[in-house]
């Protein structure tokens, strides 16, 4: 047994077993799992330009992750999407946007994301140390009362000029304005790829709807993994999804009118209620694996390592292609950031943690 497997074991403590040795219903011999030959085996059958795939394999190539097929990104946009106030308090170095970019260096990261405005004011330092994925749009949370919608920030162009690899883009599917955002975001997503830069979408889900009976199914397998399809299908090349905490957002959604469309039999034998068949079904509607999805850390607490190992073993084991862990690193001193992240990526270099 290997020292980080030892190591993932106590901090995943009662839970080891159950995590480790778990086998999906959804096998896994039908899933297109990472590895360092990812894009060479699974990329280059699409039709992503050789600029775009460049672009992929740069993510893929960096950091303490370079050649696994995994990702670890750090992720830091919530200066406006949760307020620079709630965000960097904790840490005020953060503000200065020289800080972030050398987390995520220190950190090993394959990448690190932002805005247009963090990352254009150290471009010239950092653009070519480590890959820029740049956020076009976000949630400001100035608007009173505040609405469930993402605006453009910037331009495809813009990000292009101040050396990105990437373009980052959320959208709220459920929303009342998610029809807008998915038409806003294909089209610059599209213009992203003609000018050779990879395509990284925030999937996530808003509406009050989801919530029913007194259970929150945002984070729904089944309704997370719809939103993943809806992503892959406007050709977002990384989903970034919120790991799920529950299933049968469809069936809760229907005691109470018509709501989309479901087969029962999916939760019996396709998706089980096991975490990482919760998962690997979000992974499944990325295209069995052909786009990578990572999942997001979460919010900082007093547990975030044996947190962040638990979401890495469940995206690992489900075939999913890494973490995107922000406010668990920055919201801490710079060294134990730095732990943080390359605990999560020991979890990715174990290659006695295997998917399910």
């Amino acid at each position: 047994m290997s020292t980080v497997t030892t190591t993932v074991q106590d901090l995943l403590g009662p839970e080891a077993d159950e995590l480790l040795g778990h086998t999906c219903l959804l096998p896994a011999d039908m899933l297109h799992v990472p590895g360092g030959d990812f894009v060479d085996r699974v990329w280059t059958a699409s039709d992503r330009s050789p600029q775009v795939l460049r672009s992929i394999q740069a993510l893929y190539g960096h950091g303490r992750l370079a050649g696994s097929g995994y990702l670890s990104m750090l992720p830091v946009d919530q200066g406006i999407e949760h307020s620079a106030a709630a965000s960097f308090t904790p840490n005020p170095m953060y503000f200065d946007p020289g800080n972030i970019c050398e987390l995520a260096i220190e950190g090993g990261c394959n990448a690190v994301a932002s805005t247009f405005g963090v990352l254009g004011s150290v471009a010239r330092k950092y653009a070519h140390r480590i890959p820029f994925i740049v956020k076009i749009n976000h949630n400001e949370l100035l608007t009173s009362p505040n609405q469930f919608d993402q605006v453009m920030f910037g331009t495809i162009d813009e990000a292009w000029n101040m050396g990105a690899v990437a373009v980052g883009a959320t959208i709220y599917f459920g929303s009342d304005e998610s029809r807008r955002q998915i038409v806003e975001i294909a089209d610059a997503f599209a213009y992203a790829h003609e000018r050779g830069m990879a395509t990284v979408l925030w999937c996530y889900l808003r509406n009050n709807d989801f919530k029913v009976g007194g259970t929150d199914y945002h984070a729904s397998a089944d309704l997370t993994a719809q939103a993943n399809h809806l992503g892959v299908t406007i050709e977002a090349d990384i989903i970034k999804q919120k790991q799920p905490t529950n299933n049968r957002g469809y069936v809760a959604m229907n005691e109470h009118g018509s709501f989309g469309k479901y087969d029962p039999n999916m939760y019996d034998t396709l998706c089980g209620d096991h975490p990482i068949d919760l998962c690997r079904w979000q992974v499944a509607n990325c295209y069995m694996g052909r786009a990578g999805l990572i999942n997001s850390g979460g919010a900082s607490g007093s547990d975030d390592f044996a947190q962040a190992v638990r979401t890495a073993v469940i995206n690992k084991r489900a075939g999913g292609s890494g973490l995107i862990s922000g406010r668990k690193a920055f919201q801490r001193p710079m060294a134990e950031g730095v732990q943080l992240l390359n605990t999560i990526q020991d979890v990715f270099l174990d290659d006695t943690i295997t998917v399910a």
